[in-house]
């Protein structure tokens, strides 16, 4: 069953037309990861779900509800968790209030100690950091707060862009399978990777993204055996 639908998304900066008909699916449970080159678009992709950029034409649906023109507060309300790629921990509040904070903007705000103790089974370093403000965190614990943070709403969905970016091999393959224990516990995930293999051991499928457009859609095994597609919209 399809819990998140684009439709013939546009979405556009000005007068410069980013999204040009952007149409995919994102199944209960599934992992989908959109890759390409820097500017294909995949970023934008999230920020029209989340209505923080207003797509001109189409239809985003979240179980089947047009949530196309809702802002962005009430999305988050209806159970989409956006973790940017910039991380936007608050620099002043500890770990525990960065998880607070999160827990206020979700669809469930009353999770209480339990959705905490939950994000620190995965994340049992950010326990060790509970009274840490969020300035004095390294990047790799500041990418597991952004997560922790988007988690602990409970969401039907999180969109996560670009979790790897900047983290040596190490963390990036511990956030990779911190990742995948997420999702193996319900939670579905729309992401968006740079890394290739990443998003191949990561994904159920893949969307190939290039000037706005998905050229390519199918499992990883499918993108791996598809040297035209990897050679001609994406970084190898």
């Amino acid at each position: 069953m399809s819990l998140l639908i684009l439709e013939e998304v546009h979405t556009y900066y000005g007068e410069a037309h980013i999204l040009q008909g952007v149409s995919l699916t994102v199944g209960e449970g599934e992992v989908v990861t959109l890759i390409g080159r820097n500017g294909a678009g995949k970023t934008t992709t999230l920020r029209s779900i989340m209505g923080i950029v207003k797509a001109r034409r189409g239809r985003v649906r979240l179980r089947g509800e047009d949530i196309t023109g809702l802002g962005t507060d009430q999305i988050a309300r209806r159970g989409i968790a956006w973790i940017p790629e910039e991380r936007r921990v608050l620099p002043n509040l500890t770990v525990l209030e960065n998880l607070r904070l999160g827990m206020l903007g979700g669809s469930r705000p009353n999770g209480g100690a339990d959705v905490v103790e939950e994000v620190f089974g995965y994340f049992p370093r950010l326990r060790e950091r509970i009274a840490h403000r969020g300035r004095f965190l390294s990047g790799g614990e500041q990418q597991m707060l952004a997560i922790a943070r988007g988690l602990v709403s409970r969401p039907a969905v999180m969109l996560v862009d670009e979790p790897t970016e900047g983290l040596a091999p190490l963390l990036v393959q511990n956030l990779t399978e911190i990742l995948a224990a997420i999702n193996r516990r319900g939670t579905t995930i729309l992401l968006v990777e740079q890394t290739l293999e990443v998003a191949l051991a990561l994904s159920h499928r893949v969307y190939v993204m290039d000037q706005g457009q998905i050229q390519f859609e199918g499992t990883p095994e499918q993108l791996r055996r598809d040297p035209t597609i990897q050679q001609r919209f994406l970084e190898i």
